[in-house]
C-alpha cells in the first residue's frame, strides 16, 4: 500500500462501527480496485490536499493564478472525474513552481504523477524555451 492508502485506510480502521459499537482493528491487505464505489470520494480526499498545496503556493506569491472570463475569475486548478487541470502563466517561474508542487505532492502522498502522460497547452504568446523546462 502506498502512503496515502495507509493514511486513509488507517482513518477508516478507527471509525468502523458494527451495530453502533466500535469494532476491533482489522488489517487491510489491498488498495481500491477499479470501479470501487468509494474511488471518487478517495479522489476528492487526494485532490483536496493538492488544492491546499496550490493555495499555499499562491499565498506565498510563488505562482500566479490566471484570470478567465468576463468576470476575471482567478483560477489555479480545475478538477473533473480523475483529471486535474492546472492553469498558470507560461513563465519560467510558474512552470518550475507547478513541477515542484507536483513533486511535493508525490513525496507527501506516495502517489506518482506520470509526466509522460502530462500535457502542456499554451494560449497566447510564450517563450518556446520555457516549455522545455517541463
Amino acid at each position: 500500500m502506498d502512503k496515502l492508502d495507509e493514511r486513509v485506510f488507517g482513518i477508516l480502521i478507527y471509525v468502523s462501527f458494527e451495530n453502533g459499537s466500535p469494532t476491533r482493528e482489522f488489517i487491510l491487505t489491498r488498495g481500491l480496485r477499479q470501479g470501487d464505489p468509494i474511488a471518487p470520494f478517495m479522489f476528492l480526499v487526494v485532490v483536496e490536499g493538492l488544492a491546499r498545496l496550490g493555495r499555499k503556493v499562491v499565498s506565498q506569491r510563488s505562482l500566479n493564478r490566471v484570470k478567465v472570463g468576463e468576470g476575471q475569475v482567478k483560477v489555479l486548478m480545475l478538477h473533473f472525474a480523475d483529471d486535474t487541470l492546472v492553469v498558470c502563466q507560461a513563465t519560467t517561474q510558474d512552470i518550475l513552481t507547478v513541477k515542484a508542487m507536483l513533486r511535493c505532492f508525490e513525496s507527501t502522498t506516495g502517489m506518482r504523477v506520470n509526466f509522460h502522460k502530462t500535457m502542456i497547452g499554451v494560449v497566447g504568446n510564450y517563450n518556446k524555451n520555457t516549455l522545455n523546462l517541463w
